[in-house]
């Protein structure tokens, strides 16, 4: 029986040796997957999450179309803005986000369509009140107390007054944290 036991923990040591760590890196425009949960602690953001821009328009909801990179380091240094308009907001807005890797090329004259709103670059954040009408659209990092206004006059709801504060467990997470 020893005489088996000392390949096979060769074999396993082997296999140890041979897996490669797993390396998530925020400052630059690799891939590491869905950036909600790994750089905002957020897994309830990502793909698939909410209604469609034509869905809360039809109920007049105010709409917050967010258009980023899953491998884009400015989006991932944004996911902690995008993660705290839900918890501020949270079903009081629809927050519909977009990769913009399904609307390269892609050109919509249809504003019931969140890719017509969509100028080409990343991070994009649009405001739409429940009647329809743009009440914000900007590229870059947009500030989390302008976005907070700007959806307070849209929604008719006061802004939190709470403050958050960015915080951070390791050098690769950050969130959002009331003060």
């Amino acid at each position: 029986m020893t005489h088996l036991l000392k390949p096979l923990l060769s074999l396993g040591l082997i296999i140890l040796l041979m897996v490669a760590p797993a390396h998530a890196i925020r400052d630059d425009d690799s891939y590491d997957g869905n950036i909600f949960p790994i750089y905002a602690g957020n897994g309830s953001l990502g793909y698939g999450q909410g209604l469609s821009l034509s869905e809360a328009l039809r109920q007049k909801r105010t709409s917050v179309i967010v258009f980023y990179l899953d491998d884009s380091a400015v989006s991932k240094a944004y996911s902690p803005i995008v993660s705290a308009i839900q918890l501020i907001w949270g079903n009081s807005i629809d927050l519909i986000l977009n990769t913009t890797d399904e609307l390269q090329g892609r050109i919509s004259d249809n504003p019931r369509e969140a890719s017509y709103y969509w100028h080409g670059h990343i991070p994009q954040v649009v405001v739409i009140d429940g009647e329809g009408n743009i009440q914000l659209d900007q590229e870059g990092q947009v500030s989390l107390d302008e976005i907070n206004d700007v959806i307070s006059a849209a929604t008719g709801i006061s802004k939190p007054s709470e403050a958050l504060k960015m915080d951070s467990f390791n050098e690769y997470n950050s969130f959002m944290v009331k003060e």
